[in-house]
């Protein structure tokens, strides 16, 4: 996925994500009738507007929701819009002394199930947990209500208390990550309602594991940011040429030296279940298999002439594909969650001009299966759908690299599988409006402005937030130009790759400080798709303040 290609070339269950209902300026919510959303003016002051034309102050509370702020006094000014990483979407501005951790202060929750949100804001706050208690004055309380996307949330500052709810644990988990951010360094939490929810349902930060060993604790380290910013997906890509970074009880000939334990794996995987964030693993076949290959060299491809191709098993071999079948079964076990990467890109066979020439013995095993006018194309396909055949046992949705689905070929790919679109400069480059046009729903990993290369091989530059911030959008796929808007509901996200090409190029606290503003503007192009109301100065003014 990376510098090889030629630049001319649980303990949660995670629930599946509704969309939220926008309206134009602001949230709207269930039993939302009217939302009023505070806007910074050139001096700071905040400004109103309305949602779905009622008066501004009209509100209408359903059952199980926080009642509206109380009949303004003359006390208080106005309260201002919080300023979080990603901003919220709506608020509802108040007059009151808003909210700040006070001795005594308790998090209670109303629903066991959010005993686990509950304890760690309160031990972040220094706040006492109470558990399923009535909330009295300085509290914060944690609910279950309404109904919608479950990643949707309603925080009330009001009376001394804060309340937030939502209608899935992770929406929930969302409000105290607000409240975090907003009392952050002694701050406090403005008076008033805020309606939350995020414009896309995927938001991934991808790590390569296989070419630099990363401590497990960096990676915990990484979950904790992640969950902070709203992110849900930790991409691990642990196999590749240069190693394979978990312990395997299949195959323990094919792991590094270097690796992390099982048990390791386990930890990082229960904390970001904590963080409602899925582990996403990649074993990328057929290609990106030269630790496999290094112990099993029987199985690499060559060409016609006897001359091995780097990194790639011959898919004409069954016993290639029993060693990554194995692999794909044991590690389901390891890593639980709803979805799996296969990687299928840059396979050396496919980035020749004659493939059939060069590589007969995998043109006979095409014509053998799939009919005499059958190619490699066809063959490689064949392999991409027989490994998703592996992992849809398990219960999996799973995505490939846009490069390992092929225009020439006659068989098609999976018609369930999702597109990891990173790059257009691959031979035979297709455009991601034709994997939009035929249906298929697809993941934003552009090279151009998210792929973080260690060393910066070949043409790759270190991305930066301003160019996130300023210029991207989800509807930027490939290159600088967006996919037109009809498109805009089959893009279900993006993902922050940082690929160890050069594995020594920064030390893992160096790509930390690296990745730092680019994953906080990530952040805030998929959660809310408008234009930031923010420059880029005030962004990282106030990322600097929020740590």
């Amino acid at each position: 996925m990376t510098g090889r290609r030629r630049r001319v070339p649980e303990r949660k269950t995670f629930q599946r994500r509704n969309r939220l209902l926008l309206g134009g300026a602001g949230v709207v919510v269930a039993g939302a009738v009217a939302v009023t959303v505070a806007c910074s003016s050139g001096t700071g002051s905040p400004t109103g507007s309305t949602v779905s034309g009622s008066k501004p102050a009209a509100r209408t509370a359903s059952a199980g929701s926080p009642a509206a702020p109380s009949t303004p006094t003359r006390t208080y000014p106005l309260s201002q819009t919080p300023r979080t990483i990603p901003a919220v979407r709506a608020f509802t501005p108040a007059r009151g002394p808003g909210w700040r951790p006070a001795s005594g202060a308790r998090v209670v929750v109303d629903d066991a199930t959010l005993a686990d949100e509950g304890r760690l804001l309160a031990g972040e706050l220094g706040m006492a947990y109470a558990g399923r208690t009535g909330a009295r004055g300085g509290d914060v309380e944690l609910g279950l209500a309404g109904s919608g996307n479950p990643e949707s949330y309603t925080m009330t500052v009001q009376g001394g208390r804060v309340q937030i709810t939502g209608p899935g644990e992770a929406g929930v988990f969302y409000g105290t990550r607000t409240l975090k951010q907003e009392v952050h360094g002694g701050g406090t939490a403005p008076e008033g309602v805020v309606h939350d929810a995020p414009a896309k349902p995927r938001r991934g930060f991808m790590l390569d594991i296989a070419r630099k060993y990363f401590t497990a604790g960096w990676i915990e380290d990484r979950v904790r940011e992640l969950g902070d910013l709203k992110y849900n997906e930790l991409g691990l890509h642990f196999s590749d040429d240069q190693g394979f970074r978990i312990e395997s009880t299949t195959h323990p000939e094919i792991v590094s030296k270097q690796h992390l334990s099982k048990a390791e794996v386990k930890q990082i995987v229960d904390l970001a279940a904590s963080r409602h964030i899925t582990v996403v693993p990649e074993i990328d076949s057929p290609g990106h298999l030269g630790a496999v290959i290094a112990a099993h060299p029987d199985l690499q491809l060559r060409n016609a002439s006897g001359v091995p191709a780097h990194g790639a098993v011959d898919i004409s071999k069954p016993a290639a594909a029993r060693i990554v079948d194995d692999l794909l079964d044991e590690y389901a076990g390891v890593f639980p969650g709803a979805y799996w990467h296969l990687g299928g890109d840059e396979y050396q066979a496919l980035m020749v001009s004659d493939p059939a020439a060069k590589y007969p013995q995998l043109a006979a095993a095409a014509r053998a299966k799939y009919g005499p006018k059958a190619g490699v194309a066809d063959l490689a396909t064949g392999w991409l759908n027989d490994r998703a055949n592996v992992m849809r046992a398990h219960a999996r949705t799973m995505r490939a690299w846009n490069d390992g689905f092929y225009r020439a070929s006659g068989v098609q790919p999976a018609k369930d599988l999702e597109v990891a679109y990173w790059t257009g400069k691959e031979i035979g480059a297709r455009r991601p409006t034709e994997y939009l046009g035929a249906g298929r729903k697809l993941l934003n990993y552009n090279d151009e402005y998210l792929y973080y290369v260690l060393g910066q091989p070949q043409t790759f530059v270190y991305p930066t937030g301003q160019r996130i911030y300023q210029q991207w959008t989800p509807r930027v796929v490939r290159g600088t130009t967006a996919v037109p808007a009809r498109y805009d509901g089959q893009i279900l996200g993006g993902v922050f790759a940082v690929w160890c090409d050069r594995s020594t190029a920064q030390t893992q606290n160096q790509v930390a400080a690296g990745i730092r503003l680019p994953l906080r503007a990530l952040t805030q192009k998929l959660w809310d798709p408008r234009t930031p109301a923010q420059s880029w100065a005030q962004f990282k003014s106030l990322a600097a303040r929020l740590g």
